[in-house]
């Protein structure tokens, strides 16, 4: 299969002036793909911009978006300077070209990082922006120290019963006595969920308006600031957005106004360690196939299959059905095997795949337009409301049910977009495990766990088991293209009858 690139064309009219016309540069581009035998698919046309700043542009943003849905897998420009001359660009288009594997091609400075002698282009790119990178974070968190020691807010929102005044965290009067009453109730209790359910009993909640659970209240109670000391620059999040806690040599602790005395707080600590301690240590065991097996005893309701505490076999724990751990990974392994080489299946599958997602996209659209004409329903009633043209006991049986309408519209909107996200997200996030696909049935045992884990995410939706059926639900298929070359080779490996 050709590789699919783009041309990207950004002449100054400075330059311009002194002969360098958009189409001299498109052509030389054109001649260079020619000579890779590459297949040009796209031209980024940007002549006349500005190379102060071009990744707002229009085209600039159309060719991240190809390189994003794997459009493209590689760039072709007369120059560096022509692709951006801000080195703040330079490095995010870098990146972001590593991240998706395209390749960048400067005709001038002869890089070229589908070659090996081009790719050490990237390592210096990489290595410079690390270092700019590393240089931010220092000079942020150096900030953030002195902050924190000043006892000035960091940004984040103050503790429960705690608000920023001034920029000084002082006690709420609103929320301070529920939280020392927190402390009293699991002082006595020494329940965390009886402590939850008397709060919320006495219609306390939470400062977004949420009633009161049991992992709250443990926040709560092992929260330092409720006796006089707040603890900052404690966590930080990672690149994919967790939460994490920093080393303890970075916190920093401000002293504030106590809220309970350190006797009561170290009492209900202590309970709380106490209560830990007798619980059994370890993390608990991950199963492979554990959220992917299903039981197929009732087809209206699919059960999830467990192993249970010291178990060797997955139990559905409605009709009790077993299947051994190593039978059910043989199993797939078969199954496995028989659907990269079966052409129905796989032509069966593409179109359940496609049909599928398009048919979500519908269903959002759909969903979306609804909300738009509720939107615009509400709108009307309102100006006729405005103009005296409808009374306001009127007004209230239109607007009411429209009103509750909407609000069951928007509440369901994030899962229609979640759903639409998660599918199309299989589809392109599972690129890199499927391109060894052909092979991985041979190679399974020699992955650890955690990437056996990884494989079956990106490839496998839910495996239902029946007495006489083993059904994989498949997320994923590679190209037709290498689907027929995998054949191709799964046939050529086959032994030959003499």
């Amino acid at each position: 299969m050709k590789k699919r690139v783009g041309i990207w064309i950004r002449v100054s009219t400075e330059d311009q002036a002194k002969g360098e016309s958009p189409e001299h540069h498109e052509q030389r581009a054109r001649e260079y793909a020619k000579f890779q035998e590459w297949n040009v698919v796209e031209v980024y046309d940007l002549a006349g911009v500005s190379g102060k700043t071009v990744m707002e542009n229009a085209e600039a943003k159309r060719m991240i978006a190809d390189i994003k849905r794997g459009h493209i897998t590689g760039l072709i420009f007369s120059k560096l300077a022509r692709l951006a001359r801000n080195t703040k660009e330079l490095l995010e288009f870098a990146d972001l070209f590593r991240l998706h594997s395209v390749d960048m091609v400067s005709l001038q400075e002869k890089i070229d990082t589908s070659s090996p002698a081009g790719r050490l282009f990237y390592t210096m790119i990489a290595a410079m922006a690390q270092w700019e990178r590393e240089e931010i974070a220092d000079r942020v968190k150096a900030s953030i120290k002195i902050r924190a020691k000043l006892g000035k807010s960091l940004g984040g929102a103050a503790p429960f019963g705690y608000e920023w005044k001034d920029n000084k965290l002082v006690k709420s009067a609103v929320e301070a006595p529920v939280r020392k009453l927190m402390y009293e109730l699991f002082a006595e209790h020494k329940r965390k969920k009886s402590v939850a359910r008397m709060l919320n009993a006495q219609g306390y909640r939470t400062r977004n308006g949420s009633k009161f659970t049991d992992t709250t209240v443990v926040r709560l109670l092992q929260d330092t600031t409720a006796k006089g000391l707040y603890r900052s620059n404690h966590t930080y999040r990672d690149g994919a957005g967790k939460l994490l806690p920093k080393p303890e040599a970075e916190w920093v602790f401000t002293p504030v106004e106590a809220i309970v005395s350190e006797e009561l707080w170290k009492e209900c600590n202590d309970a709380l360690d106490a209560r830990k301690a007798d619980r059994p240590i370890g993390p608990k065991p991950v199963h492979l196939f554990a959220g992917k097996l299903q039981c197929g005893c009732n087809p209206e309701k699919p059960q999830r299959m467990y192993v249970f505490s010291r178990s060797p076999k997955y139990v559905c724990p409605e009709c009790r059905n077993k299947i051994p751990i190593e039978t059910i990974e043989k199993v797939f392994l078969d199954a496995l095997k028989e659907f990269y080489i079966a052409e129905a299946s796989i032509k069966a599958h593409l179109e359940s795949s496609n049909q599928n997602l398009t048919d979500k996209k519908n269903q959002l659209v759909a969903h979306e337009r609804q909300i738009e004409k509720v939107q615009a329903e509400m709108g009307k009633t309102y100006q006729l409301y405005q103009k005296d043209q409808i009374t306001p006991e009127g007004f209230g049986r239109i607007y009411k049910p429209l009103e509750e309408r909407m609000k069951q519209l928007t509440d369901e909107l994030p899962r229609l977009q979640a759903e639409v996200d998660s599918i199309g997200m299989r589809q392109v996030s599972a690129e890199e495990v499927v391109s060894e696909a052909s092979n991985l049935h041979q190679h399974w045992y020699e992955y650890g766990s955690e990437e056996k884990r990884r494989i079956l995410d990106s490839i496998v939706m839910k495996i239902i088991l029946s007495p006489d059926e083993f059904e994989v639900k498949w997320a994923y298929l590679p190209s037709s293209e290498e689907l027929t070359k995998r054949q191709r080779n799964l046939s050529d490996s086959s032994p030959r009858r003499a």
